[in-house]
């Protein structure tokens, strides 16, 4: 089940938010945990039950490293969370990198005259997302920065909360504790205040990811016989904005939801297009993914306080772990290398420090964007011998124009949609929209509000009549 799709808009959502607004106050987690288990049964199917396994261990184990007068020794304590933070891993790493892993070992095996069985294992969808839950339960718990879940109807409502199950946010579980026992006292209010921010969100995937959409795919199957310098970077600039509104979309009706249901989900994006440097879009782009890389990878590892070699190694680490967790291929650890040494290169020359005059911030602006136009080539591409051919026609003018099939899906229509699109580019670092749609009274957020609920509204419900949506990028993830 998709947040786009029919069945999702008009008879599960309207279902579930009228149980939670007639019901008892205290029946909420249960409500939201069932109606969760629904929503991943719906296309998970018997994936649900690894979930429901994970889950099991995770609370039992849980309740065992809260640091009071009654806990296991340090060592053994130590031994527990290491455990279970390798079982939650290696879940992982069998679903999701078995059958890459396997490929490579074929691939050696018969430059030498062998062969070796290559595993053929179903993505669960959102195991990335549900694994850096778990792995962010038992390790807050271990820290002492929140207490265990005793009841498991709220710990199911933390880990399978069906706004953020499938593609994030990455709700951290001290970001998120306080609020499980909350009793909504003003349930119509997070409502009227949630779905404003929930209909944008579906309108950036609807009206513009999805019409730009046939135009990217059109791009990236061209062949690299065919490749041209105008069909490389209409691709490149058309994925890099249907990415950004395929992804931040989902994440605003993602927060929309949760506010609907009275929880308070952490913001993922903010205006990432308009950073002066590559360390700035890292504070910017798939934020609840920085900040658990920082809190559990980065910072245990001893982040920047032991030297610059360490702190450089420390990086690597950090963005070869972020490729991968984007999926088995090679394409995606390339990207995390791209990043990764961007990153290390502004931190040596000092490049990570915005310039305070207008012209040079302007400058690293605009830099800073074709690096990372760059980068998301790889991040698409379906492999290394695609991904190359179309980044070296980007440094290549030549007068070819676009090939047929790409002409034909740049209709006049994705054209305008396109240059819409593009604005995002120029906008001002300040305000988000998500949060001052949410939030603002001023009358630039009330004019927004507006237009959103009724002529945006309007267009993305008729386009979900129609059956033109597609998946969100995120959700092979």
């Amino acid at each position: 089940m998709s947040f786009v799709s029919p069945l999702f808009l008009w008879y599960f959502l309207p279902a579930l938010l009228l149980a939670v607004l007639v019901l008892p106050r205290t029946w909420r987690n249960g409500i939201i945990a069932v109606g969760s288990l629904i929503f991943y049964a719906s296309g998970a199917g018997a994936f649900t039950l690894l979930l429901l396994a994970c889950m099991v261990v995770n609370f039992v184990v849980g309740t065992a490293l809260e640091p009071n007068d009654w806990a296991l020794k340090p060592k053994r304590r130590r031994r527990l969370v290491t455990g279970v933070i390798v079982f939650d891993v290696a879940i992982l790493v069998i679903w999701k990198y078995a059958g890459f892993a396997t490929q490579q070992f074929d691939y050696f095996a018969r430059l030498f005259g062998g062969d070796f069985p290559v595993t053929h294992l179903a993505l669960p969808i959102g195991i990335s997302f549900f694994t850096f839950h778990h792995i962010s339960y038992v390790v807050d718990i271990y820290r002492g920065e929140r207490p265990a879940l005793r009841n498991p109807v709220s710990f199911i409502t933390y880990i399978a909360m069906f706004p953020q199950l499938v593609a994030g946010p990455i709700v951290r579980y001290r970001e998120i504790a306080d609020q499980l026992p909350q009793l909504r006292s003003h349930r119509l209010d997070d409502i009227a205040a949630g779905f404003p921010r929930f209909a944008l969100g579906l309108c950036k995937k609807t009206i513009i990811a999805d019409s730009l959409n046939p135009m990217v795919e059109a791009c990236f199957s061209t062949s690299p016989d065919e490749m041209t310098f105008g069909v490389a970077w209409l691709g490149a600039v058309g994925y890099t904005l249907q990415l950004f509104f395929d992804f931040s979309g989902y994440s605003d009706m993602a927060i929309g939801l949760g506010r609907m249901l009275g929880f308070r989900l952490p913001e993922n994006f903010a205006r990432p297009y308009s950073s002066v440097t590559v360390t700035e879009f890292w504070r910017r782009w798939h934020m609840s993914l920085s900040r658990w890389f920082r809190d559990y990878v980065y910072i245990p590892l001893g982040g920047n306080r032991h030297g610059a070699a360490k702190t450089y190694r420390n990086l690597c680490i950090v963005f070869v772990l972020t490729g991968f967790w984007h999926g088995a291929n090679w394409t995606f650890l390339v990207w995390g290398c791209y990043h990764g040494a961007l990153l290390i290169i502004e931190r040596a020359f000092r490049w990570d420090r915005t310039p305070d005059s207008r012209w040079p911030r302007l400058g690293r602006r605009l830099l800073t964007l074709v690096l990372v136009v760059f980068g998301w080539v790889f991040f698409k591409a379906s492999d290394m011998e695609h991904a190359l051919p179309m980044i070296g026609h980007m440094f290549l003018p030549d007068f070819s124009g676009l090939t047929d099939v790409v002409s034909a899906a740049l209709t006049n229509q994705r054209l305008v949609i396109l240059l819409a699109a593009l604005v995002v580019f120029v906008l001002p670092a300040h305000p988000v929209t998500g949060p001052l749609l949410e939030s603002s009274r001023s009358r630039p957020a009330v004019s927004l509000r507006l237009g959103v609920m009724t002529v945006g509204l309007a267009y993305a419900a008729i386009l979900v009549a129609n059956g033109t949506f597609s998946p969100f990028l995120y959700y092979q993830f």
